[in-house]
């Protein structure tokens, strides 16, 4: 199945900001370039949570704000709360925001980019590769 854009997670972001150059931020930045690129309130809060200073908050914010964003409809939590159960059930124990952002790229159908391994544990997740 072929995904009709991008969701980079929150560590994407992280390495795409920092002044050094890594494998991720260089796969973030030729997507950029090449595919429709999205952004979820999760995402949003985990950034913000980590950064140092208002002017940090201001840049970052300003730049991901370009993106296309999706709002979480009622319909969207039932549907994550319906996949953290099935997860523990499971016995998998998956962050919150995770199954979140996970249940925020299916249902958009979406592909995620990260290095986080939570994602590859939850059913019907698209991740991105090349």
């Amino acid at each position: 199945m072929k995904s009709r854009g991008v969701l980079p997670d929150t560590c994407a972001w992280v390495e795409y900001f920092k002044p050094h150059s890594s494998r991720l931020k260089q796969e973030l930045e030729h997507l950029i370039d090449k595919e429709k690129i999205f952004i979820c309130g999760p995402i949003f809060f985990e950034l913000v949570q980590g950064m140092r200073s208002d002017k940090e908050k201001m840049a970052i914010t300003h730049a991901l704000s370009a993106l296309e964003y999706i709002e979480v409809s009622k319909e969207l939590w039932i549907k994550a709360g319906d996949r953290a159960s099935v997860l523990r059930r499971e016995g998998k124990t998956i962050p919150f925001s995770d199954i979140l952002i996970a249940t925020i790229a299916v249902e958009n159908g979406l592909s995620i980019l990260t290095m986080d391994k939570h994602f590859s544990q939850i059913a019907d997740v698209l991740l991105y590769s090349h």
